[in-house]
């Protein structure tokens, strides 16, 4: 943090779960940034509750978890993702320069578009 602030200006840290300590709080506070933290509540029994009681509000009005709707999500861009990489050359880009080498993968956005589309409105095989 210390080393980022003197470098650059900036607001927010986005920290993982794992560094969920008061000493990094206090310490982005003093650099005058906003650390957003992913609580982790180890052994505090009473925060475990307070979570349980949470999913349990959630359940009981039918609203899905976010990290699970956020997880479908990331599913769904990562396998285009891999379509892209194994099968439209997003791995074997052999062009240099930053915008040759965005071209060759909107090519292949395109393509993986256009197949998927042709996926969509093809006819489904009719069982033998």
């Amino acid at each position: 943090m210390t080393m980022t602030s003197e470098r650059i200006d900036y607001r927010y840290e986005v920290i993982d779960a794992a560094y969920d300590a008061e000493i990094l709080h206090q310490h982005s506070r003093t650099l005058g940034h906003v650390a957003v933290i992913d609580p982790n509540s180890r052994a505090d029994h009473a925060r475990k509750d307070e979570w349980a009681a949470e999913v349990k509000r959630r359940n009981l009005i039918n609203m899905p978890d976010f990290d699970d709707v956020l997880d479908d999500f990331r599913t769904m861009v990562e396998r285009v993702n891999a379509r892209l990489k194994d099968e439209f050359g997003g791995r074997s880009v052999r062009v240099r320069g930053a915008v040759k080498v965005k071209r060759h993968l909107m090519f292949g956005i395109l393509a993986v578009t256009a197949d998927q589309i042709m996926r969509l409105f093809s006819p489904l095989p009719k069982p033998a």
